[in-house]
């Protein structure tokens, strides 16, 4: 290896032993991989910001300012309370409910975002009941990250791949839907060997859930009906963005201009509620992998995944596959993802037909972060507000439930990608 390849993975490895061992904030740490890099000459300033996916930035900025301006309506507080009604109180059934509502807003939000809408709702229910709410909770963050993967914008590595692949957000349902639909089956049958025998309260605590109000929890009327409006054009456009011609951040970010023209909030506390250090590290990040693609680290590792499985594709499919899963569960999936893409790109220069190693990414990627607490932001938000409730959830009482779930979701995914690409490479 060369001096600028020892460096440039060096300032890799730091930037993502950092971040792991949580020491200083994550995008800090890309921030001063980038500098690094570009202060010891391994990329030029030029170079830095051609490796910044803007794509991808230009999708997290717009969807975050949009959900941003809807849920001042109260539409999320509104559907927790509708689904606990038509669930008659049975507190097995609002679980299931409230599984399913996570596992459908996070294929269109982000996964932080959706358990920081349906978190409070479910506290308040489960006092209302009488419960623990733990078991739901763990419940709501397996569904976030399994129902963000069906979608284009439903998790940020998706995003990602999106942009580096030219997948449409059609593509994505077709692709990875699917398998969404199989492991939430899967979980939701799981649950119900798990808990439900504790799940039984008295028929005076389910009344009272009948007599909450879902209409009380609506805070604006006109904004309530131009959310609905707007989030079904926002999936429709998604859609069609192919059709339309319009990348996906041109999309995002004319709906988010759109919802604040029409939905009247405080501009300054939509741009506010943008997680901007999530767009810093992302940014940062983007630039840190570049360095190890500038020196040719990533070519070098593509080179000797190819030799190790040689013509075996559907191997090499597996493979990335469960590594992707494996090291999402520990890692975040983000930076991991981020050094995943050049990879495979530097393959599908090689001459490989790519197309079913980048499913086994993102599928693997997504599922992977239900394997520990720290697996996804949402873990570890959900179980922040946990523990600060007073419901402590342990990374041992997390491991017990997450990392069954997660490896019963990867064997799936074996199966499924096996029968969908089996013979892709014939």
């Amino acid at each position: 290896m060369t001096a600028s390849q020892i460096v440039a993975l060096a300032i890799f490895v730091a930037v993502i032993a950092v971040i792991v061992s949580e020491k200083l904030h994550r995008a800090a740490c890309a921030l001063i991989g980038a500098m690094l890099l570009v202060l010891i000459g391994i990329l030029n300033p030029a170079e830095a910001l051609g490796f910044i996916d803007f794509n991808t930035i230009g999708v997290l900025i717009g969807m975050m300012m949009f959900v941003a301006v809807v849920k001042n309506s109260g539409i999320f507080e509104y559907l927790a309370v509708k689904a606990a009604k038509i669930a008659k109180g049975n507190p097995w059934k609002i679980m299931v409910y409230f599984m399913i509502i996570t596992a459908l807003l996070s294929a269109f939000l982000d996964n932080v975002t959706t358990v920081l809408l349906i978190g409070p709702m479910t506290f308040s229910i489960c006092k209302t009941l009488e419960l623990n709410p733990v078991p739901y909770l763990l419940t709501q963050i397996i569904s976030s990250n399994v129902g963000g993967t069906a979608t284009l914008i439903g998790d940020p590595p998706n995003i990602m791949l999106g942009s580096a692949a030219d997948i449409s957000f059609l593509q994505f349902c077709i692709y990875d839907g699917p398998i969404v639909v199989i492991v939430m089956a899967a979980s939701i049958i799981t649950f119900r060997f798990i808990y439900k025998k504790g799940l039984s309260v008295s028929p005076e605590k389910m009344y009272l859930i009948m007599k909450m109000d879902e209409k009380s929890e609506i805070r604006d009327q006109v904004l309530f009906v131009k959310s609905i409006i707007m989030i079904c054009l926002v999936a429709l456009a998604f859609i069609m963005h192919d059709t339309l011609g319009l990348k996906t951040s041109v999309i995002a970010l004319s709906c988010a201009a759109l919802m604040i023209l029409i939905g009247k909030q405080d501009v300054e506390e939509t741009v506010h509620d943008v997680e901007w250090p999530t767009i810093v590290f992302f940014a940062f990040l983007f630039i840190v992998v570049g360095g190890l693609e500038k020196v040719g680290i990533i070519h070098m590792m593509a080179e000797a995944m190819i030799n190790a499985t040689g013509t075996h594709y559907v191997v090499l499919m597996i493979v990335i596959l469960w590594v992707s899963a494996i090291c999402s569960a520990v890692l975040d999936n983000i930076p991991f993802v981020a050094t995943l893409i050049p990879l495979i790109q530097t393959m599908s220069a090689e001459g490989i037909d790519v197309w079913p190693l980048w499913w086994a990414v993102s599928i693997g990627a997504c599922f992977g972060g239900n394997g520990t607490i720290i697996g996804a932001s949402a873990n570890v938000v959900l179980t922040g507000i946990s523990n600060r409730r007073g419901y402590p959830i342990t990374f041992m009482d997390y491991l017990k439930v997450g990392l069954p779930l997660m490896l019963l979701s990867i064997v799936l995914a074996t199966v499924y990608l096996l029968v969908l690409f089996g013979g892709y490479w014939s």
